[in-house]
């Protein structure tokens, strides 16, 4: 007998939240009533930091609905080129958003990693195996992604740069804004015919699950507060291709040649791009250091001659 499975993704990510907000209450009173033990944030929600995280929180709950929507219509292995497009929107939204110009070598990157995702879409639609509604949920995953990432840098300070106290935020709004989307999707009709709703192993495991999304989005905001929303994006494209990887070899998938490369051009140019990037800064880093010297020299007082 086939096993029924719950096609509810907003529903499972709307828990994971719940479950998040769970634990940073357990975590925040467990910290009040032992806090030579444990140290983390009181349990408090302040309406006014609230509204001030909300911008992340939609942009959050648009990422992952478009990030399920995308894993649903696509196979896991074409996941890596779907979503390859999150460094080109990086490079995009920091012209839009903070008017920096991108230098030539980091627009060629850029092209390389767009050319490497029409292949992907090429060799998909070849074996039959392209969803345009998939591909276009990456797309849009992809951007979600980037904005992610720097609206968690721009509205830390909010939450006095303390990763544990936006989770909570975070969450909570997450929590309240994926409703809507459930009543809005059929999602509860789905859930309410679920036959294992009432399975304590089906709540273990999704609690489970909760648990692994608190942990990952905590890693997610320590890792863009000590370093950047590009180092963010770039370790992501990293992980996306060794998941490539396992899940062509879990799922024993023949895949062409072609196919391979698509894979292959995306991670170059994204590694091509890392590597530009780097010297970029590298040399921003330089020039500040000799500005700094040059004026330190100038301030100092001219020596008397004796």
């Amino acid at each position: 007998m086939e096993e029924e499975e719950l096609d509810a993704p907003l529903f499972i990510t709307w828990y994971q939240c719940v479950v998040s907000v769970a634990l940073c209450a357990t975590f925040g009173y467990a910290a009040k009533w032992f806090p030579n033990v444990i140290t983390f944030p009181e349990f408090k929600i302040d309406l006014t930091i609230a509204r001030q995280v909300l911008p992340l929180s939609v942009v959050f709950v648009a990422m992952m609905t478009f990030n399920n929507l995308c894993l649903k219509y696509v196979g896991v292995a074409f996941y890596y080129v779907g979503r390859s497009l999150t460094t080109v929107f990086n490079v995009a939204l920091t012209y839009v958003i903070l008017k920096e110009i991108t230098s030539v070598k980091s627009v060629l990157c850029c092209l390389t990693i767009i050319a490497g995702f029409l292949l992907g879409v090429d060799q998909e639609n070849v074996t039959g195996t392209l969803s345009v509604i998939g591909v276009v949920f990456g797309v849009l995953a992809s951007l979600c992604v980037s904005l992610n990432a720097i609206y968690t840098k721009k509205v830390l300070p909010c939450v006095g740069d303390n990763i544990w106290s936006l989770t909570l935020y975070n969450n909570v709004n997450a929590s309240i804004c994926f409703l809507p989307l459930i009543l809005l999707s059929g999602e509860a009709a789905v859930v309410a015919s679920f036959s294992h709703l009432r399975s304590p192993t089906f709540w273990t495991l999704m609690t489970i699950s909760g648990v692994f999304g608190f942990a990952m989005g905590y890693v997610t905001g320590f890792q863009i507060q000590v370093t950047s929303p590009l180092t963010h994006n770039i370790s992501g494209t990293a992980k996306a291709c060794a998941q490539t990887l396992l899940a062509v070899g879990y799922y024993k998938e023949v895949k062409s040649l072609l196919w391979w490369i698509s894979n292959a051009v995306v991670l170059v140019g994204s590694m091509a791009y890392t590597h530009v990037r780097r010297q970029e800064m590298k040399q921003v880093h330089q020039e500040n250091a000799e500005k700094e010297m040059l004026t330190a020299d100038a301030a100092r007082p001219p020596k008397v001659p004796l």
